[in-house]
């Protein structure tokens, strides 16, 4: 049996380091937010058989003010063009200008997609983004204080629910901690995929807590003759395999998609991979270890 709670100082320093290096990368440089949340135009345009380069693009978009694109290629000859809100006329005009890429029989191209949002609209996105995050924070506080109401012994049920929050907060706050990175040093922009996937990442992360907490609530009774701390590291040890299995056939299943998926969701995916990661880790050495803390202030 592994001494999981019992070198809960460990883990609580090596997450503590993570969200002092996530939270400054975010108050340094923040997110790098897509249209979705600023306003603008994305168009997503694949090739045939080969993918102009980004210089051969700009130099092409003449007609367009240069300052305000932003173009992304992925290796499956697919292009995302980035750039403020453009009416029907300037999409016309930017599709025309990639004409002389369109040579027939040697290469040619197709339009996937072209979204257009103004201003007002996205910053409407990006408070409801923030709300639907607290809101669910919130519904699992309560939802678990109901579920494990009747455990009142050696903690109290909404102290469940609390670790769990902190466990969930650490997970959100390491994603965008690297997003933020990622934003500065690979212009990776935040759109509402990332929003869906920090929400899936919460569901993830809780579910996997709330087996190793019920786990818990069960032998507490079947396990008088031990301490809290003993009960609660047979628990953890009880369910690790599970969580890992499950982590691990998740994670394959990301990272295929991620490999052989369409540029669109790619970051999106990246999102729900670290989310896999970090979400085990925070239920399995983080979520339990805070009973603990609970445990030894209540005794104080």
């Amino acid at each position: 049996m592994y001494n999981i709670i019992q070198k809960r100082k460990i883990w609580f320093t090596f997450s503590s380091i993570l969200v002092v290096i996530s939270l400054l990368a975010f108050m340094i440089w923040g997110l790098n937010l897509g249209i979705d949340f600023t306003g603008g135009s994305i168009i997503e345009l694949k090739f045939s058989n080969y993918t102009p380069s980004n210089e051969e693009i700009i130099s092409s978009l003449s007609a367009l003010d240069q300052s305000t694109i932003n173009i992304q290629s992925s290796s499956d000859n697919t292009i995302l063009i980035r750039t403020i809100s453009l009416n029907e006329s300037d999409h016309q005009i930017l599709l025309k200008s990639l004409n002389k890429f369109n040579i027939e029989g040697e290469n040619s191209f197709e339009e996937l997609r072209f979204d257009s949002i103004g201003p007002i609209i996205g910053q409407e996105l990006k408070q409801k983004a923030i709300y639907s995050i607290f809101i669910v924070l919130l519904a699992i506080i309560f939802y678990i204080a109901y579920t494990f109401r009747k455990v009142s012994r050696p903690v109290e049920s909404w102290k469940y629910g609390i670790s769990a929050i902190i466990a969930l907060a650490h997970d959100i706050i390491i994603i965008t901690g690297i997003f933020a990175i990622l934003g500065r040093f690979m212009d990776v922009q935040i759109d509402s995929y990332f929003v869906t996937a920090l929400l899936t990442v919460l569901g993830f992360s809780v579910h996997d807590t709330i087996v190793t907490f019920d786990r818990t609530r069960e032998n507490l009774p079947k396990h008088q003759d031990k301490t809290f701390l003993e009960v609660v590291n047979l628990s953890v040890n009880e369910t690790i395999v599970r969580s890992l299995n499950t982590s691990f056939t998740t994670f394959i299943v990301l990272l295929s998609i991620f490999l052989f998926g369409g540029a669109t969701i790619k970051y999106f995916v990246l999102a729900l991979m670290l989310g896999a990661i970090i979400g085990t880790y925070s239920s399995i050495f983080l979520a339990s270890p805070l009973l603990m803390v609970w445990y030894k202030f209540k005794k104080y």
